[in-house]
């Protein structure tokens, strides 16, 4: 079993944000939700109330195997603003632990330069925010350890990547069976 963090943020969009804990979770895996807000209480940017499970002032993150980043906005302003989060994300980086981020949230990688040579993909129009990644077009990539998605209409495809890449190709399969998605 696999230990992911999921980093929540005010402004975050509330499906790339609850698809993969929802997924990853049927999946059998440790899934811990994360508030940058020194409050465990967010608010999504369609105004739905999140409870994380804890702050990241509360916690320690060197068990986990897979960092999450959801995008929205403000939230990944909020979230590419929270200094501690990007200490852990330069940590698991330089380690070769996972991450992943969907939507605008992938220029947070890249802003740091962890997307250098590496196929990513974002919301359209967070290109230039990628420094120097080879920019896909597909809903979701993987590339090393790290796996991007493009937004919210890719979250389910996202979050099948993120199982894929954990548990692979055949766990990846089943749950978009159980779940009935492109079947």
């Amino acid at each position: 079993m696999s230990k992911i963090y999921i980093f929540l943020a005010d402004g975050c969009e509330e499906i790339e944000a609850l698809t993969p804990v929802d997924l990853l979770r049927r999946a059998g895996e440790e899934v811990c939700t994360v508030s940058v807000m020194g409050r465990k209480e967010i608010i999504g940017s369609h105004r739905i109330t999140i409870l994380a499970d804890c702050t990241i002032e509360e916690s320690e993150f060197d068990d986990g195997d897979l960092l999450v980043l959801p995008g929205g906005m403000p939230g990944t302003l909020n979230l590419g603003g929270c200094e501690s989060l990007a200490a852990l994300i330069r940590s698991y980086d330089d380690k070769g632990k996972r991450i992943a981020a969907i939507c605008a949230a992938p220029s947070i990688l890249g802003v740091m330069g962890i997307l250098k040579d590496k196929k990513a993909v974002c919301f359209p129009g967070f290109e230039e925010k990628l420094a120097g990644a080879k920019i896909q077009e597909q809903p979701t990539v993987t590339d090393g350890n790290v796996t991007t998605g493009r937004g919210m209409g890719a979250a389910i495809d996202f979050s099948l990547e993120l199982i894929r890449v954990l548990k692979g190709e055949e766990a990846a399969k089943k749950m978009g069976e159980k779940i009935v998605y492109h079947c």
